[in-house]
């Protein structure tokens, strides 16, 4: 159903995120891939879902003047906000340690944005998940950052990892969501667009 809706568009996913690709293969929705890299720099005033709305939507303006008459492109932002701060990627084992020390035996919100944009009109979602990490110990969040890749993630970890099997005893709202992808929330404006 979703192909012969949007069988007259051209879907563009702007990232490089395998997890956010192998989703849209899921929902069956054809598409190309056309990453787009910024600088993801925002101003200090904003927060929470009003970071990843602004980057997101930084993301598609790469592509301004680009776009064709049934091209939709599709770019998205996860933040991690936790104690009034965004924890973004880590750039190295201590602050990917730091950040799971953080997050350990407490709640944060793991929020996504979406911009969907066409010759003509754009579009922002956002969904907002809550998650609650048990309290993990040295050894486990140094197994992780080990073993693991916690550096292309924000907050520092998956939760299709390990430590989301092993650490997370909680979860409210979207799964799909925090892996970076709130693919409910996707399919249905995607195909408002296509009405």
């Amino acid at each position: 159903m979703s192909n012969n809706k949007l069988k007259e568009y051209r879907v563009i996913l702007a990232s490089a995120s395998p997890r956010r690709q192998q989703f849209f293969r899921e929902m069956e929705i054809d598409f190309t891939v056309h990453p787009i890299h910024v600088n993801e720099i925002y101003p200090d005033h904003l927060k929470g879902a009003e970071i990843s709305d602004y980057l997101a939507k930084l993301k598609a303006a790469g592509y301004e003047n680009k776009l064709e008459t049934k091209d939709i492109l599709i770019t998205s932002d996860t933040v991690v906000w936790h104690n009034n701060v965004s924890l973004a990627k880590p750039a190295d084992l201590k602050e990917a340690f730091s950040m799971l020390k953080t997050l350990s035996n407490d709640w944060h919100e793991v929020i996504t944005s979406v911009c969907f944009t066409t010759k003509d009109r754009q579009k922002i979602v956002n969904q907002c998940t809550r998650v609650k990490f048990k309290e993990l110990t040295y050894s486990e969040i140094e197994n992780y950052i080990q073993n693991y890749n916690p550096f292309d993630k924000a907050g520092g970890y998956g939760i299709q990892d390990w430590i989301g099997l092993i650490g997370i005893e909680e979860i409210q709202g979207s799964y799909t969501n925090v892996v970076g992808l709130p693919t409910q929330l996707v399919y249905k404006t995607l195909m408002a667009m296509a009405d």
